[in-house]
């Protein structure tokens, strides 16, 4: 019999970890809460759960706190945000700081579940295979998929979250094709009910900050009111 994924939700208020225990509970997750940052690290040296749940606002310090923590420790398991609605600032930072999704304040629990069984999934399988076994190139971007390596420029070794790791893999693999916000949300997250094109929006903004630094040339080319494709621009 397959064992339930588990989840830590890390979150202060009492009446949102009663709903989200009874929606995951149901669901079929093994839940786990802790409180604030301290607890929440002591959860994660027990063991680490198939997906996290971060509220940004923690006693203690705060779930970017938590996140940069578990990265830099080299730890890939999804993270999802819980936000206040206004507040853009933390869902970009949170992305910007190797988050993989959000959702903001009041929420859907059913959505909340719905996100956490796709980044379960996407977690467990690729964006999208190499067509030589292992590498892709194109320019002077080269990704070796079997080391998970990204570099540009003959050897400049680019430093990539997992999620944007993921969505090079699927650009690259779909190089100087054009792909929709629906497409990407569908094979990087594998949202199949409408996930937020806001997030493509800011994982495509990262990749643009790490991949095109030092004066390097643009791959990544906004189609106006369709997607992003990697692609060298028109000359």
């Amino acid at each position: 019999m397959k064992s339930p994924d588990t989840v830590l939700v890390v979150e202060d208020d009492d009446n949102i970890r009663d709903l989200m225990a009874s929606a995951l509970q149901f669901s079929g997750f093994e839940v786990h809460f802790a409180q604030d940052v301290p607890q929440a690290l002591t959860s994660l040296a027990r063991g680490l759960p198939d997906v996290i749940v971060l509220d940004v606002g923690l006693p203690g310090g705060d779930g970017f706190d938590v996140l940069q923590l578990i990265r830099t420790r080299g730890i890939t398991t999804p993270v999802l945000f819980l936000t206040a609605r206004d507040a853009v600032e933390d869902r970009v930072r949170g992305l910007r700081l190797g988050g993989d999704d959000y959702v903001t304040k009041p929420f859907s629990v059913i959505e909340v579940v719905a996100r956490l069984q796709a980044l379960i999934r996407r977690s467990r399988t690729s964006a999208g295979p190499a067509p030589d076994g292992h590498l892709l190139r194109y320019a002077d971007l080269e990704m070796d998929d079997k080391r998970h390596t990204v570099t540009r420029g003959g050897g400049t070794l680019i430093d990539l979250s997992p999620t944007e790791y993921r969505m090079l893999l699927y650009l690259l693999s779909h190089a100087e094709h054009v792909m929709t916000r629906s497409q990407i949300l569908e094979a990087v997250w594998q949202y199949d009910f409408g996930g937020d094109s806001v997030v493509v929006e800011r994982f495509v903004s990262n990749l643009r900050r790490k991949l095109d630094g030092d004066g390097r040339e643009p791959l990544i080319q906004t189609i106006r009111g369709i997607g992003y494709s990697l692609r060298r621009a028109a000359r």
